[in-house]
């Protein structure tokens, strides 16, 4: 299964100058509890704005870089090198940036979403998607408190069938 794991706000913003333009807390907590023991497949502009191989989870960067690279990591220039490398994992996880999002939409089974009720100055996007292709399956408020300021929504939704 594959499935994509995104936070974005109520224009599908997922970044700004190569950073997420809010901190959460909680989503951080929500995608590594989600992720872990996983594999996660990300682009080289991901990986450079996370700056290091995350843990416990085998981490696959995608580039058309053939000198790139990336401690830590698998490097790999194609879908098809990902999906041979993480292909015995049960779920796989694309992690971003926008390219994957965009070019692999059509293969995601599952979207892991953290909504964020506010608007952010952004220049990456997650694609635009028709709700009548997905269904919900759970839907989960997030916490507000001093370190988590923005009101946000974890979703979880299945490609329909």
């Amino acid at each position: 299964m594959i499935s994509f794991i995104a936070a974005m706000d109520e224009n599908r913003v997922i970044g700004y100058q190569n950073a997420m333009p809010w901190h959460l807390p909680n989503d951080l907590k929500h995608f590594k509890e989600t992720t872990q023991k996983h594999p996660i497949i990300m682009g080289r502009k991901t990986y450079t704005a996370i700056g290091r191989a995350l843990p416990k989870r085998q981490n696959i960067v995608v580039t058309r870089d053939t000198q790139f690279e990336a401690p830590g990591c698998d490097i790999v220039h194609s879908f098809e090198e990902a999906m041979d490398i993480a292909e015995s994992h049960e779920e796989i996880f694309v992690i971003g940036g926008e390219t994957l999002f965009q070019q692999w939409f059509d293969k995601a089974d599952k979207l892991y979403l953290t909504i964020i009720h506010d608007i952010f100055a952004g220049d990456t996007y997650f694609p635009a998607w028709d709700a009548k292709d997905w269904t919900v399956v759970e839907e989960t408020q997030g916490a507000t408190d001093e370190k988590n300021r923005y009101p946000h929504t974890f979703l979880t939704l299945e490609r329909n069938q």
